[in-house]
């Protein structure tokens, strides 16, 4: 917990937050992502899992006066779970979580299971954080992201993808470099590794 304590201060979360040590972000990944949120304001922010990234991100914008974050969970208990830290908080305003259970999906002659878009609401995304599914359902668990919801990204989106130094992220990414010329690539060096994709489809 103590690696969190910056950022805990400097968004004046100072009560119980959402943090296990299996599945919550790590610290660096987190001030990565708030650091963008606050500098860029990026009006809609969606979610790929919830927890201690989505109260970060929902407080951020409250300070921007400016944007949402909704958050797809496949755990119904963890989807609750973070309501229950939105609510405390009072940042109802500024983050929605649903419950969205994991279908099946078939890409490029796969099946992949990946959450359920019903609840997502028709709005353009200007930042997509990826932290999930768990990488340990299938092989390129979180692949199915960029092709299910690229045509909902604007033109100068940023991605975030988590975990981005395991084996299934690396080759995650190369198929999306591959499938969407659009993407530009950064890795930062973080304790589980961050891809950063921004969309260029200005040419």
């Amino acid at each position: 917990m103590e690696s969190y304590s910056a950022l805990r201060h400097k968004l004046n979360l100072l009560d119980d937050i959402p943090y296990t040590p299996d599945w919550s972000a790590a610290a660096d990944f987190l001030d990565i992502i708030v650091n963008h949120c606050l500098s860029e304001k990026p009006s809609t922010i969606v979610e790929c899992s919830s927890g201690l990234t989505s109260l970060m991100l929902a407080r951020c914008c409250e300070i921007n006066h400016f944007g949402k974050v909704y958050s797809l969970e496949d755990g119904k208990v963890y989807a609750e779970n973070t309501r229950d830290f939105i609510r405390k908080y009072q940042l109802n305003e500024y983050a929605s979580i649903f419950h969205s259970p994991l279908t099946t999906v078939n890409l490029n002659g796969s099946d992949f299971m990946w959450y359920s878009l019903e609840a997502l609401p028709e709005r353009t995304i200007e930042m997509l954080v990826i932290d999930g599914p768990n990488g340990f359902l299938q092989k390129n668990s979180r692949y199915p992201a960029l092709p299910l919801l690229y045509e909902k990204l604007s033109d100068n989106c940023t991605i975030f993808l988590d975990d981005a130094a395991r084996d299934d992220e690396k080759e995650i990414v190369e198929l999306w470099r591959q499938q969407f010329p659009s993407l530009v690539h950064q890795y930062v060096e973080t304790e589980r590794g961050c891809s950063i994709l921004k969309i260029d489809r200005s040419e």
